[in-house]
């Protein structure tokens, strides 16, 4: 997370406003697509508030984005702490897609936006790609503490298998997704285990 990120519970109440406006916004427009006159109009404030409050259309970006990790991290380590099998624990991510992704249907919001950031340096690309490593590196975890040998290389089809998940389940509407790929992924980490 950058050096700016807020918490929820410290905005103002026009910068949640405007913060939830453009993540809605970002996530069924696209980035480019919506301006900071847009955002300001809908939030109910003008632009000056919005730059003050984030700095630029950036900042409101990249603390969009740090929010959705915040909370997908967040979802993903209460269903940790609930779970002591470390079959089960490798499980978690795909456990909670279904809880997820009604709320996505234009499929993953990194991905989304990685697609609009082609510029390497771009601060929202850099949380984006920490999120993905996030992801792909508590596989490791999982699978190590789940006395795996090839966790890494089993860390990184989970991780394909978990992001086919979204895409098919938002694209094709394929809502048995989530529970087919948890089941394929159960399977590679039974047989990983052997």
């Amino acid at each position: 997370m950058s050096a700016t990120a807020y918490d929820d519970n410290t905005l103002t109440p026009a910068a949640q406003r405007i913060l939830d406006t453009a993540a809605e916004l970002f996530y069924t427009r696209g980035i480019h697509a919506v301006g900071v006159d847009t955002i300001a109009a809908e939030s109910g404030v003008t632009k000056r508030t919005l730059y003050d409050r984030f700095g630029s259309k950036d900042g409101l970006l990249v603390t969009y984005l740090e929010r959705r990790d915040r909370r997908w991290r967040a979802l993903i380590g209460a269903r940790l702490a609930e779970r002591t099998d470390p079959i089960e624990r490798v499980l978690v991510p795909f456990d909670v897609l279904p809880e997820w992704l009604p709320d996505s249907t234009r499929g993953c919001s990194f991905i989304n936006a990685f697609a609009e950031l082609p510029e390497p340096d771009h601060p929202g690309r850099k949380v984006i790609i920490a999120e993905k490593q996030w992801l792909k590196d508590l596989f490791g975890e999982l699978l190590a503490a789940a006395g795996i040998a090839a966790h890494d290389k089993v860390a990184v089809q989970l991780l394909s298998l978990h992001e086919g998940a979204i895409v098919s389940y938002s694209i094709t509407g394929a809502q048995d997704a989530p529970a087919a790929v948890r089941d394929a992924a159960r399977q590679l980490v039974v047989a990983a285990a052997q």
